[in-house]
């Protein structure tokens, strides 16, 4: 019998447009004839709605809602209800076997809508609460791996009170601290969103400033030269590392824009790297992915200094970009795992799990 999947998409974070690409695709590439989908849309205000058309070029458009039949959703917490329907006055029930979260940031990739389904005990694609929610704060994420011997940037933690209300001291403790340029970010926002480079004083405090809007606590890191590399990792007890891949930036660093409009960001998978290095990154992926107790699947980034060829660790995705020019189903297609594939490993994965 068909599987019951659920394919959860949009959401409340700055990262609803990327959701809805990647929602698009991964919807396009599952196999209709294993599962039976039910894909559920979740506006930029939080409500919920059963979307039942296949015509899933409607989502990157915005223009889902629109569509026949439309009507309100929600995942019970009460094991055995699954999903709900509001077609009529009462809701429908649909049992469930497996939600697959196509979401990012905030209510997405933080541990809460994992923990819906712990309580609804309804297998959910990707890492669990506790991974989740460490991984999406970049701050608890640099504390867990700095236990395990990988090198990263070094970093200093500021806060959205300090921001607003001590700029100046803050700004001093800072330079004391490190050498420009550095790189400023949200602690728990992902696709670069309010994410800058700063040279100086002026551009710093700026930096600060917007980063503050999207989270109350940022990070200030060291620059590091040398190339941006991602490992795409997948498994549970056993987790195997993808070949290497690399980005050529269309900008002076892979940003927001960069990353989803520019025509000049391009990749090279896999990487123009000696094996050593490669091996090197995809040993370090799975340390890191391992110590922060990820399951299914997460996509691990680095940079490789260009002088000596070090590994450091950048950051942790534990849902990643499944858009059609995303790393990480880019990543293991290279490996010898088709799209269609990769989406039936991770949701037998999470079946496992």
């Amino acid at each position: 019998m068909a599987m019951n999947v659920c394919v959860l998409f949009g959401g409340i974070s700055p990262e609803h447009e990327v959701s809805l690409r990647s929602a698009e695709s991964v919807l396009n590439h599952l196999n209709h004839e294993k599962y039976n989908i039910y894909p559920v849309g979740i506006t930029k205000e939080g409500q919920w709605f059963y979307f039942p058309g296949t015509d899933y070029g409607m989502l990157p458009a915005n223009t889902w809602r629109e569509a026949p039949g439309v009507c309100p959703a929600a995942i019970s917490p009460v094991r055995g209800q699954g999903l709900l329907l509001w077609k009529d006055q009462a809701p429908e029930s649909v049992k469930i076997d497996c939600v697959f979260p196509v979401l990012h940031g905030e209510n997405g990739e933080d541990g809460s809508i994992q923990g819906l389904m712990q309580i609804a005990g309804i297998p959910c694609v990707g890492p669990g609460v506790a991974a989740s929610a460490s991984s999406m704060d970049k701050s608890l994420t640099k504390l867990l791996v700095g236990e395990t011997g990988v090198r990263q940037a070094n970093w200093y933690l500021a806060r959205r009170d300090s921001i607003r209300n001590r700029m100046d001291r803050l700004v001093r403790d800072i330079e004391q601290g490190g050498e420009y340029p550095l790189f400023v970010k949200p602690a728990g926002t992902g696709s670069s969103v309010g994410v800058s480079k700063v040279r100086n004083t002026r551009e710093l405090k700026a930096a600060l400033e917007l980063a503050a809007k999207y989270d109350s606590k940022v990070l200030v890191e060291e620059f590091i030269s040398g190339h941006e590399v991602e490992v795409a990792v997948m498994g549970n007890d056993t987790p195997v590392a993808s070949v290497v891949g690399e980005i050529l930036a269309g900008a002076e660093f892979y940003d927001y824009d960069a990353k989803y409009n520019s025509e000049e960001s391009r990749t090279v998978i896999p990487a123009e790297i000696p094996e050593r290095a490669a091996q090197a990154l995809r040993d370090a992926a799975v340390t890191v992915y391992k110590a922060m107790g990820c399951r299914g699947m997460s996509r691990v980034d680095f940079f490789l200094t260009y002088e000596g060829e070090e590994v450091v660790f950048n950051e942790i995705n534990t849902l990643p970009g499944f858009t059609s020019i995303s790393m990480y189903p880019k990543l293991f297609e290279a490996s010898g795992v088709p799209y269609e594939n990769l989406l039936d490993e991770l949701i037998r994965l999470a079946m496992e799990a």
